[in-house]
């Protein structure tokens, strides 16, 4: 038992019992607190009371005294309980205080730049539907050899810390695929046998990657189960699925990935997202691809990254402005 707490509110108890003034109660919130911080549970309390109280009125009658036994054993039970609210929220705390930190390195792990070539611009928007994302994106530059620009979107299915600890194993796999025979496919296949290794069972990876050839101006690209982006042809003002298929990481190591190619014409424009784009909820239903390309068009005019900052705001804008998912917008537009 707390002495110091035992004498305090002994101390208020009965000069309340004398005085009956309010101004003795606000003197109980202090006490409150300083049972709290040291555990004291509310049937030692309850024993104080009934101490002070049969020290206070010797001839207090008996049906009171028995009534402390009937708010004993509630309180016991209501302590426990207590008690056990409180280790969670320690340790809900102190998972807090792990999430805050995985997610400070997941932002250090996903910080990149935005390539800036001439012919082409780039564009990306990233948004977290929660404190940390399931969504990584990276642009790697051949700057040495062949200028060539590789395009990376991957989508973690899980979250939190495994998620963030998936994207770092992505992340500096993809920092060494760098050069003209890592084509898309085989930077697929390298990752897909690194995350099966890797990988709890119940997780797997969704990836998007691409290599434009800026003196060619083609774009070859593979997909291991990821969302289909679109692909806007100038000349006929015309949209399209960019089509690709394939499993994703770490369901199947020894699958083959295709590669698919596109020759990107003056004005052409490339969208890569992730499913917070597609599954963009309108009232009670997700939002149809028709309808995507009808608001990408829309925005089709601007340069590059104040056109996915725009169809941001506008799907953002068709939720009420809360994220249900992760939200990727990456757009490649060429200019010459």
């Amino acid at each position: 038992m707390n002495e110091r707490f035992e004498e305090q509110y002994r101390e208020i108890l009965c000069e309340y019992l004398k005085h009956q003034d309010e101004e003795i109660l606000y003197s109980c919130e202090k006490l409150t607190k300083e049972a709290m911080e040291d555990n004291i549970p509310p049937e030692e309390i309850i024993n104080i009371h009934r101490s002070v109280l049969e020290e206070y009125d010797s001839n207090l009658p008996e049906y009171v005294k028995k009534s402390f036994d009937v708010l004993l054993e509630l309180m016991v039970g209501y302590g426990l309980a207590y008690l056990e609210h409180i280790s969670l929220r320690t340790e809900q705390r102190a998972l807090q205080s792990e999430i805050e930190q995985a997610e400070t390195i997941q932002k250090t792990l996903m910080k990149t730049s935005v390539p800036c070539q001439e012919g082409m611009e780039f564009g990306v928007v990233s948004r977290p539907a929660r404190q940390m994302s399931g969504d990584y994106y990276t642009f790697i530059q051949d700057e040495e050899s062949t200028q060539n620009v590789s395009v990376a979107l991957a989508d973690v299915i899980g979250k939190g810390i495994p998620a963030a600890f998936s994207i770092s194993m992505i992340k500096y796999a993809l920092a060494n695929m760098v050069g003209e025979h890592y084509t898309p496919s085989k930077v697929l296949q390298l990752l897909n046998e690194i995350t099966e290794e890797n990988i709890n069972d119940n997780m797997f990876i969704t990836m998007f990657f691409g290599v434009y050839h800026p003196h060619t101006h083609v774009f070859d690209y593979s997909s291991a189960g990821h969302e289909l982006g679109f692909y806007y042809e100038a000349g006929t003002q015309s949209f399209s699925d960019l089509y690709a298929r394939g499993l994703p990481l770490g369901v199947d190591k020894d699958v083959q990935y295709r590669e698919f190619q596109k020759e990107v014409a003056n004005g052409d424009i490339i969208f890569i997202m992730s499913d917070g784009v597609t599954e963009t909820r309108v009232e009670d239903d997700f939002i149809s691809r028709q309808e995507l390309m009808s608001i990408f068009e829309t925005y089709i005019h601007l340069d590059a990254q104040k056109m996915v900052e725009e169809i941001y705001q506008h799907l953002l804008k068709l939720q009420d402005f809360y994220l249900h998912d992760d939200f990727t917008l990456i757009v490649m537009k060429r200019r010459h």
